[in-house]
């Protein structure tokens, strides 16, 4: 056996990746190793690249990669539910000294991860864990969103934001998420009515769609402002406010004024801190589901990376000209 292997090692913050032959690891108690074929690149990645994601708890010289799609080719002490050649995913290393998905193999606690949808490529299942988990977690884990509901998403384009609509979509939720007027289209086709927010206030908005009551639940995945004007938009005393970018300075007094409640998503928790990771791979398995009863599709940029052109796909989400998710193909 070959006990090195390629993987793409981040030695200084905001560098270009440097491809070295290092150690391949070994499935360690409760662990997979994973060959892997595709590695997600999440906005995350790109700040821990960059230095500014301290809270991402990440040593250089570190495997970037949170996000994996791969086949499993070795099976630890103390894991059950997997086969050596299940095709599996999830977002399971890149952070917290775990070492990533910009390799050959990786080595991942099994609790993270879950068979990827048979009818989802590689690619496609890579773009998905953190985005999915980060929508999930949201929704279903701190508001239980449910039919009848109107619920409100935030960056109804964007990464987290496409998959939020679909999950209260299947769940029998009524949907609207803000875009721009070039997002409509894409909008509407996963199944939620657009607003542009350019053109139309909170105000607005919300006497148009709620007749003044407001929204039963509103994700926010865009952090700043926009959070403020969802606390402005809750439904009075039933209303959940739910924000994965809730890191700023914000008064809660228009919240506090409707009795409406508030909620936030920190996706990395489990990862760093070892807590509730079998939670993840039971999301993960829910997304499968979707996926292959035909409610989930992931939005990947058609552009194609591999270990050569890795950091032109950090520098793309850096530029904002990424249209849907970016994906960095292994083997």
């Amino acid at each position: 056996m070959n006990h090195t292997m390629r993987a793409l090692i981040l030695e200084q913050h905001q560098s270009p990746f440097a491809l070295r032959t290092v150690s391949r690891p070994a499935a360690g108690k409760g662990e997979l190793l994973v060959r892997i074929h595709a590695s997600g690149v999440n906005p995350l990645d790109v700040k821990v690249r960059s230095g500014a994601a301290g809270h991402a708890k990440t040593t250089l010289p570190a495997i970037l990669g949170m996000d994996v799609a791969g086949v499993v080719e070795e099976i630890g002490d103390d894991v059950s539910g997997f086969r050596i050649g299940d095709m599996v995913y999830g977002m399971a290393g890149g952070i917290g000294g775990i070492p990533g998905s910009l390799a050959e193999f990786g080595a991942f606690d099994a609790n993270l991860l879950a068979r990827k949808p048979d009818n989802f490529s590689m690619r496609e299942a890579a773009a998905l864990p953190l985005i999915f988990i980060t929508a999930w977690e949201g929704l279903v884990d701190r508001a239980n969103v449910k039919a009848g509901q109107k619920v409100l998403i935030h960056g109804g384009a964007g990464g987290v934001g496409h998959i939020a609509i679909q999950i209260a979509v299947a769940r029998g939720a009524k949907v609207y998420a803000t875009g721009s007027a070039a997002q409509k289209e894409l909008i509407e086709s996963l199944g939620a009515t657009a607003i542009d927010y350019r053109n139309m206030s909170v105000e607005d908005y919300v006497q148009r769609y709620t007749d003044g009551e407001g929204f039963d639940v509103i994700y926010d995945t865009v952090g700043g402002a926009t959070l403020d004007a969802s606390f402005a938009a809750a439904r009075a005393y039933t209303g959940h406010v739910v924000s994965c970018l809730g890191w700023g300075t914000h008064s809660l007094a228009p919240l506090s004024f409707r009795a409406a409640s508030y909620s936030g998503v920190f996706t990395l928790l489990p990862i760093l801190s070892g807590k509730g990771r079998a939670h993840h791979g039971d999301i993960m398995r829910e997304a499968t589901a979707m996926a292959e009863k035909g409610k989930l599709r992931v939005i990947v940029d058609p552009t194609r990376f591999d270990f050569d052109n890795a950091t032109e796909a950090h520098i793309a989400i850096e530029n904002r000209t990424a249209k849907g998710k970016l994906v960095v193909e292994i083997v």
